[in-house]
């Protein structure tokens, strides 16, 4: 692994240890160049997903975007980081699941909505108004208004 500080190709590992949840090695690393220290996240990956998005492009699935998205949605409401992440883990692993390697970007936002909903009724309005491109407040009444009365209060385990 190199260094992001030095571009150092001898780095050591000092610690490592699974994450809470278990889908991931979280490792601690010394560069032998310039004694910074870092750290590292390895995960399974199952297979390369491909997204095809609505304009008929192929691109690689990035986790990374998945999980932004999924935490501005949730910026400011009673979900902490543990939970987001266990979040964003078990979407990527449904996707991996799913048996496909080429995914439409419209089956990921809507595994997003669905598990948003469940989790917090405003990142889930959030997240819609981006993935639906609402322009208008109307856009946000016709959405509220189809949404049910109740839905699950924010459930911060």
């Amino acid at each position: 692994m190199r260094c992001p500080f030095c571009g150092e190709a001898d780095t050591q590992v000092k610690d490592s240890r699974p994450t809470d949840d278990g889908s991931a090695i979280r490792r601690r690393r010394f560069c032998a160049g310039c004694s910074q220290r870092f750290t590292t996240v390895e995960r399974v990956q199952l297979r390369e997903l491909v997204v095809l998005k609505t304009d008929g492009r192929r691109v690689a699935f990035d986790r990374d975007k998945l999980a932004r998205s999924i935490r501005v949605a949730l910026n400011k409401r009673p979900v902490d980081e543990e939970r987001q992440e266990r979040i964003v883990n078990g979407i990527v692993r449904k996707l991996e699941a799913s048996g496909e390697t080429e995914i439409r970007s419209e089956a990921i936002g809507e595994l997003v909505m669905e598990t948003l909903k469940e989790v917090d009724a405003v990142a889930y309005v959030r997240f819609a108004s981006v993935y639906r491109d609402f322009r208008e407040a109307k856009d946000f009444e016709a959405f509220l208004g189809s949404m049910p009365r109740t839905l699950p209060a924010p459930d911060p385990a």
